[in-house]
């Protein structure tokens, strides 16, 4: 279930930050929780091809849940694919993501991750219609973002200065530090999804240069919680 409204919900994205490497998932979804993440986000159906390097099997999506009720942390999943959402639907959780690429290259697809109903978090980065791209349902929560990776600051001045006077619920941030998501809770946002690394030089993947260590994520959840608290009282 969704936390109560005055409460910001932060979206650990750790993706493909695992590079190939699925040794590393306990300790990512690990950092994830002890960063103050509600939920650890992984990829299905990206870069899933046999021999590639987010080939994850049913039995890796088990140990993803294992992993995430060892820690108290909600699991999610992005889906890029029909056969991801065949897999996904073996199991039993609270959420999906819907990627910009996919609400343009498979609407379709989209609105029948949508039809699970399930809280479903869609990022918009890739969307250049000024029409949403799907009818209001209660389960969809828009994100905004934008699709540069990493998104500099002058890339992102679009972003609302009024999340509450917008049809985004949040954030999915590609930018660099915490500066970004911390002014979109100050101006509304009560989702923050953001990238999470072991190691920001890590040059395997592009997503480690966006992405947030451990203590960087802990203290835009301390800070982030707090601006929401000073906000719900009036400051």
């Amino acid at each position: 279930m969704m936390k109560d409204k005055s409460n910001v919900i932060f979206i650990a994205e750790i993706g493909l930050n695992h590079n190939g490497n699925f040794g590393l998932i306990f300790e990512l979804i690990k950092q994830a929780a002890w960063s103050g993440a509600d939920i650890a986000k992984f990829q299905l159906g990206w870069r899933a091809n046999k021999n590639e390097m987010n080939c994850l099997s049913e039995d890796d999506i088990k140990h993803i849940f294992r992993c995430c009720e060892n820690f108290s942390i909600e699991p999610m999943f992005s889906i890029f694919n029909e056969d991801a959402l065949n897999l996904a639907k073996k199991f039993s959780f609270n959420y999906f993501k819907i990627a910009s690429r996919t609400v343009v290259d498979d609407i379709k697809l989209s609105q029948r991750i949508i039809d699970q109903d399930k809280e479903t978090f869609i990022s918009l980065g890739m969307w250049d219609s000024e029409e949403l791209p799907f009818e209001p349902a209660e389960n969809i929560k828009y994100l905004w973002c934008k699709s540069n990776y990493p998104a500099y600051p002058w890339d992102l001045t679009e972003l609302p200065k009024d999340f509450d006077d917008s049809p985004y619920y949040g954030l999915s941030d590609h930018s660099v530090g915490i500066d970004i998501p911390l002014m979109a809770i100050s101006r509304g946002a009560k989702v923050i999804e953001k990238h999470l690394t072991l190691d920001k030089s890590d040059v395997t993947i592009r997503d480690h240069a966006l992405s947030a260590t451990p203590d960087e994520f802990l203290q835009m959840v301390k800070i982030g919680t707090q601006i929401r608290i000073n906000l719900d009282i009036g400051v």
